[in-house]
């Protein structure tokens, strides 16, 4: 089996590519960049728990291949036949931080539709039994009260990020109706994990306690925090390779749509994260609700998602989240370069 992975050097990217390294026996390609805020140590770091399960080096060294090429520009065909036939496409690279789509909406839009195009144009040359692609919550706009968006809702997005990612899934439906591209959509929520970008939500909790800073919650004019369903990267991995083993990809005209699952943990206010978070530091949370609209336009103050589609399918997130966030936190203090701050800064 070959999949070609994108992101595979990003924060959920290289979760993924340690699950596939770890459980199954697949050769990996993997095109990278480090323009848009990819990172070596975290291709390094899935490679080394592979090498810790496989001793044999040659083994894994052998299963991925490492191509330097930026998706946002055309996969040109002397680098499609180096990288050759694959069986699946994995995406899920893409400009993901709100923030900075705000503050410049022309290249962020432009760079996430751009890399669509190009992936899915190559999947049209190499054929493969499935095109896997990463969506968020956020394509659907607000969940208001206790509703849960459930897969092909109406698409309401709030912001440029959350445009260029439906945008993103109406590209690929279109090439699955068009082309007879095998796309399966999915939809996800706040993916949290170890080696994530310390302008994040957990690292930025985690490095604001121990500095006995305030952190800032978001919530509504009257106080109420915002919400989200939490999961762990590395379950996402485990989830997208239950549905390469167990989904055959719908197709048009047997289906008027691709098949979509939404990959979905548990639910949390941003508050009962941070205080979590503390509770595991054993020490004080100080913190300032802040009226998310007004200090973060384009922003909303709950998303939600139904995930009992993948669970009919079999699948379901393994570990309890306040174990998941034990665990993120006795690796960000192990590894205080990944907050931002030298080491002596966080004793």
């Amino acid at each position: 089996m070959r999949i070609l992975l994108t992101g595979g050097a990003g924060f959920v990217g290289s979760h993924v590519l340690a699950h596939l390294l770890a459980h199954t026996d697949a050769e990996i390609v993997l095109p990278w960049t480090l323009r848009h805020r990819g990172n070596s140590q975290r291709v390094a770091a899935a490679l080394d728990a592979s090498l810790q399960a496989t001793p044999d080096r040659t083994a894994w060294t052998e299963r991925v291949v490492t191509v330097m090429h930026d998706l946002a520009t055309p996969v040109p065909a002397t680098l499609a036949r180096q990288i050759g036939p694959v069986d699946y496409v994995l995406n899920i690279a893409s400009e993901s931080h709100v923030d900075r789509s705000i503050a410049e909406p022309g290249p962020f839009i432009r760079n996430n539709v751009e890399l669509m195009l190009n992936v899915l144009d190559f999947a049209r040359q190499v054929q493969p039994k499935m095109v896997l692609h990463m969506g968020t919550d956020e394509e659907y706009g607000p969940a208001y009260g206790d509703y849960k968006h459930r897969e092909w809702d109406t698409v309401l997005p709030s912001n440029p990020y959350s445009a260029s990612k439906a945008a993103q899934s109406a590209i690929a439906t279109s090439y699955w109706r068009t082309y007879g591209v095998p796309v399966v959509l999915t939809r996800t929520m706040n993916l949290i994990a170890p080696g994530q970008d310390s302008e994040k939500f957990v690292p930025t909790v985690i490095r604001k306690i121990i500095a006995g800073e305030t952190v800032q919650i978001h919530s509504s004019p009257d106080g109420q925090p915002g919400s989200r369903h939490w999961i762990d990267a590395r379950e996402f991995g485990a989830a997208w390779l239950h549905l390469m083993r167990t989904v055959t990809p719908e197709m048009y005209p047997d289906a008027d749509r691709p098949s979509m699952f939404h990959v979905v943990g548990e639910e949390r206010s941003n508050l009962e994260i941070a205080q979590t978070i503390a509770a595991v530091l054993d020490r004080p949370l100080h913190y300032e609700l802040t009226s998310f609209h007004s200090s973060r336009p384009g922003h909303d103050l709950r998303y939600a998602l139904d995930g009992a589609k993948l669970a009919d399918a079999g699948w379901r997130p393994g570990r309890p989240l306040e174990e998941t966030l034990a665990d993120i936190v006795a690796w960000y203090l192990a590894h205080p370069a990944w907050l931002g701050q030298q080491a002596e800064a966080l004793a």
